[in-house]
């Protein structure tokens, strides 16, 4: 009766909205051009639960996946075989994400070319820590979604401002905490994390504590303030949102022009009410 619930649940929160605007024209062809393997894809999704996410979120964002291109073709030459029967001419151009009806599967990226997107492209990461946060991605292909994840998001509807700093961290954790599921954003957290590669990290600041430290704090007539320390505390995975690969420092966002962009005049665009 639960399962036939939870089953219900998802169908439900799963059904396309009746109103999407799709910003702008997005060449598929243009897509495939600009993105690369280990690119985060972000997704204004057209679903319910999109909706949801983003007011939750307070994110124009709803969805993120990792564009891992041809990296399965280039494996064993049954699973080359597989991907070349599922996706034909796509299976060049794949993405590995997290869904709420289907958990963690591999995808064809022209399925969001009709959808809002930004591509998140992490600055600096080596060749050898890319294929480490591929091989993550690819290898947890086949888990559950944490579906307790989504009323794990109504936390942020709390007045966190009443909850003490050290607290915040364990009062915001998502999920069921279960190897076998996960979530799109903590997917794609936990990769790079397996790297050290910074999404939001937080900076750890303390007191001053030496004599000079005290007193130039002092001179800044700032004397209690707590100090930068130059080191980093990473966020826990599944803390993480699509929203924060947006707004990372350590990610670049690439925009993908539209397929007149060659050609494109804005002194021809006619606009309404004007002469």
């Amino acid at each position: 009766m639960r399962r036939a619930i939870s089953a219900w649940f998802v169908r439900i929160l799963t059904e396309p909205r009746k109103r999407y605007r799709h910003f702008g024209e997005t060449s598929p062809a243009i897509l495939k051009a600009t993105v690369r393997p280990g690119d985060v894809i972000l997704v204004d999704g057209d679903q319910r639960i999109s909706q949801a996410i983003k007011l939750l979120t307070t994110s124009a964002w709803s969805h993120s996946a990792l564009y891992i291109g041809d990296s399965l073709l280039k494996r064993d030459p049954q699973l080359r075989a597989e991907m070349h029967r599922r996706f034909g001419r796509e299976a060049k151009h794949l993405i590995v994400e997290a869904l709420v009806d289907k958990g963690v599967v591999v995808s064809p990226l022209a399925k969001y070319a009709d959808l809002n997107l930004r591509i998140c492209r992490p600055v600096g990461l080596r060749p050898e820590d890319l294929a480490v946060v591929l091989d993550y991605v690819i290898a947890r292909i086949g888990l559950k979604y944490d579906r307790r994840n989504f009323w794990d998001l109504t936390r942020y509807l709390l007045p966190f401002h009443l909850i003490p700093s050290s607290l915040r961290d364990d009062a915001l954790h998502f999920g069921s905490g279960r190897e076998t599921e996960t979530i799109c954003s903590t997917l794609l957290a936990e990769a790079f994390g397996r790297v050290g590669f910074p999404i939001l990290p937080v900076p750890v600041r303390r007191k001053p504590h030496t004599v000079a430290e005290r007193m130039r704090q002092q001179i800044l007539g700032r004397p209690t303030r707590r100090a930068y320390s130059g080191l980093l505390r990473a966020r826990h995975p599944t803390l993480c949102v699509p929203r924060d690969f947006d707004l990372s420092p350590y990610f670049e966002i690439v925009k993908f022009s539209p397929r007149h962009a060659a050609t494109f005049d804005y002194r021809t665009l006619e606009w309404e009410g004007r002469t």
